[in-house]
C-alpha cells in the first residue's frame, strides 16, 4: 500500500500523502526524542519535519524507504534547530552581559532581582512573560510570534507568572 501510496502522494493525492505521514508520525516522533532528549523540541522538529516533507514531497525519488527520507529530514532539521538554539543562547547571553554593563546604581535594587528571576525562567516562559508583560502583545500575536498556540501562551503566561512570584517571594 505504500508504494501505491506514494506514487499518489507525489502526483499531488493529498490523501495517500496524510497516510503515510501519519503512518511514519509515531516512527519519526520516537526517533527525533531519543536523539535530543526533550520532549518539546522533539515534537517541533517533528513538526517541522513534516511540514518540509508535505513541501518536498516532489523530490523524493523512492530510492531508499519513505520512512529513511523523512529520518533524514529529521536529523537536518534537528542539527538546524540545535544551531539555532545555540546562536540564540549565544545572543542572549551577550544581551545578558550587555544590560549588566550598562546597569547603574540608579535602578531599584528591586529590579536586579525581577532581571535575575526573568533569566532564570526557562525560555518557554521567559519569551511568552516577556512578550505580553513588557511589550504588551496580545496572546494571539505572541501564539504567532512563537509558532505556539494561543492556548499554550496562555498556560505559559500563567505558569512563568507564578514561577516569577514564587522566586521573587522566596528571596524577597
Amino acid at each position: 500500500m505504500e508504494a501505491n501510496d506514494m506514487t499518489r502522494a507525489r502526483n499531488g493525492d493529498e490523501e495517500s500523502l496524510a497516510r503515510l505521514l501519519k503512518d511514519n508520525y509515531a516512527f519519526v516522533m520516537k526517533y527525533v526524542w531519543k536523539m535530543c532528549g526533550d520532549e518539546q523540541l522533539a515534537y517541533d522538529v517533528t513538526q517541522d519535519t513534516f511540514i518540509k516533507a508535505v513541501q518536498k514531497i516532489d523530490q523524493y525519488r523512492g530510492t531508499s524507504k519513505f520512512s529513511t527520507w523523512l529520518i533524514q529530514i529529521a536529523t537536518h532539521t534537528y542539527i538546524d534547530a540545535r544551531r539555532k538554539q545555540q546562536r540564540n543562547e549565544k545572543l542572549e547571553q551577550q544581551e545578558k552581559e550587555r544590560i549588566q554593563l550598562q546597569t547603574t546604581k540608579q535602578l531599584p535594587e528591586e529590579w536586579y532581582d525581577v532581571q535575575e528571576a526573568l533569566w532564570n525562567l526557562e525560555e518557554k516562559y521567559r519569551i511568552p512573560v516577556l512578550l505580553k508583560h513588557y511589550y504588551g502583545f496580545e496572546y494571539k500575536e505572541i501564539a504567532k510570534m512563537t509558532k505556539s498556540r494561543t492556548g499554550t501562551v496562555k498556560s505559559r503566561v500563567h505558569y512563568g507568572m507564578e514561577k516569577l512570584r514564587k522566586e521573587l517571594n522566596e528571596h524577597g
